[in-house]
């Protein structure tokens, strides 16, 4: 048996699993393992962002964790390895890749091309021999030139911290804490020493953790050396005046680095923005509004508060739009529809997933509720409930994102009036509730202060015309004036 086929046995590697519908990639958020670790079939060992959710991810096999291939932050391809498991880790060093591997780091070009997690990583997987003194410090200056070209290393983590020279135990290597000479900077695999919080604050401001000189103990980049950081990048730097007329006199100083911030788009926010693209240059829409009195349903949200049937229950004058809303698609269930474009078909759905647009830390968020319509007021409330809650905690599943027919979004928790909202892709309808505020309206022949809210309801024309269009919005309407027609009409 060669060293290769008895590595090939020992050593799992655990790939970035499709953890939606047809995603091809997704951006690690954070390890809950690190090397070394024990982990059993079914643990789960990281969370990863699509563009649809964050999913925790579990391995699916016994071992002791070896490498973790990508640093927190990475966003990495369908199929990719992301951690290798050392199956049998009581069975002695691993084999080297190959008998007679050359010792000679390698030349700083020669590992421009390596990016982090990609091919091999000799050191983790093989004992390094001792080297002398002169070795050492050549590997140190090749591993930080390839730190400063923006890659990692190979070997990085295999290099004897400066003050020993003894050999890194094989299969523990990741675990060592190299110090980068001249900053002294500690790093796992060529990564900065960071809690999650700290990495999070780095990532909100826009702060490369690999620049940052930490302060704490053993490196750890603390929360300050994150904030001394970020003003350090943005703090004013004097130029060479430059004779213009009309310019700043001498000495004057201008900041133009700290006027612009690059953010880069991936995930939630990179999905979200191709699927209004999409969706805004293939169905052709069109918004139709209605303002509403809507005492009598605030009346009602004041009484539900109070029924004993809802204690403990989430109820809020969004229940209700909702309740509204699915009571006028049942009336005109022509609207809950999709088309077809393969096909040249219109099709209709027999279940109404009513999607509930929110906003979350992540980005703008739209999980449905399955079979909304055939849910009692209480069940209703109940799933809106948890539907927003696993929104903001960041919780939801792709399968909650998907299937979706129809949308609700509530702009009116901002204070805006209403808006002219872009359907999700392969949705027909979208409802859009503004504020509610207490206006002048005239009431029974007098004018009088009166709840009021204005709707909007954008829809596919393709498949909804102006007449179903508008029976949709005006019966939402009716119900929320006069809510007792959720029993007339229910």
């Amino acid at each position: 048996m060669t060293a290769r086929t008895a590595n090939d046995q020992r050593f799992r590697e655990f790939k970035m699993p499709d953890v939606g519908e047809g995603l091809t990639e997704a951006e690690i958020l954070k390890w809950y393992v690190a090397a070394g670790d024990t982990v059993a079939d079914g643990q789960v060992v990281c969370e990863v962002e699509t563009a649809k959710a964050a999913v925790e991810l579990p391995i699916p096999f016994d071992g002791v964790v070896h490498e973790l291939r990508f640093p927190e932050g990475t966003t990495v391809d369908v199929g990719q390895v992301i951690i290798s498991v050392d199956t049998q880790p009581g069975a002695g060093p691993a084999a080297p890749e190959q008998a007679a591997a050359p010792e000679e780091p390698e030349e700083p070009q020669g590992r421009q091309a390596v990016l982090v997690g990609y091919g091999a990583a000799p050191s983790s997987t093989k004992r390094r021999a001792r080297k002398q003194p002169a070795q050492q410090a050549s590997s140190v200056a090749a591993a930080v030139q390839g730190e400063l070209n923006g890659h990692t290393a190979p070997g990085v983590a295999g290099v004897p911290a400066a003050a020993e020279a003894a050999p890194i135990a094989p299969g523990t290597a990741a675990e060592k804490i190299s110090p980068v000479p001249g900053t002294g900077q500690a790093s796992i695999s060529g990564r900065p020493l960071a809690k999650p919080p700290v990495r999070k604050l780095a990532k909100d401001l826009g702060v490369d953790l690999a620049s940052v000189v930490p302060s704490g103990a053993d490196g750890i980049v603390t929360r300050e050396d994150v904030h001394a950081a970020a003003s350090a990048a943005t703090a004013p730097v004097a130029e060479e005046p430059v004779a213009v007329a009309g310019a700043p006199a001498a000495g004057a100083v201008t900041d133009f680095a700290a006027r612009e911030t690059r953010i880069p788009v991936k995930g939630v926010r990179k999905a979200t923005a191709q699927a209004m693209v999409a969706s805004a240059f293939t169905a052709p829409h069109v918004t139709e509004f209605v303002t509403v009195d809507v005492s009598r349903t605030m009346k009602l949200v004041q009484k539900l508060k109070a029924d004993p049937d809802m204690a403990g229950l989430r109820v809020n004058p969004l229940l209700l739009v909702a309740k509204a809303f699915l009571v006028a698609i049942k009336r005109n269930p022509d609207v809950n529809a999709s088309w077809d474009e393969e096909n040249q078909e219109i099709v209709r759905k027999g279940y109404v997933n009513l999607g509930i647009a929110a906003a979350t830390p992540r980005g703008l968020l739209v999980p449905n509720i399955k079979d909304a319509g055939a849910k009692t007021l209480p069940e209703l409330s109940t799933a809106l409930s948890e539907l927003v809650a696993t929104a903001r905690d960041g919780r939801t599943s792709p399968a909650d994102m998907s299937g979706g027919t129809v949308t609700i979004t509530n702009v009116g928790v901002f204070g805006v009036d209403t808006g002219t909202p872009i359907l999700n892709p392969g949705e027909s309808a979208i409802l859009a509730v503004g504020a509610i505020k207490l206006q002048p309206w005239v009431h029974k022949g007098k004018v009088k202060p009166r709840q009021v809210t204005t709707l909007a309801l954008s829809f596919d024309h393709r498949l909804v015309d102006g007449e179903l269009g508008s029976k949709v919005l005006a019966d939402t309407a009716a119900v929320l004036e006069n809510p007792q027609r959720l029993i007339t009409w229910g």
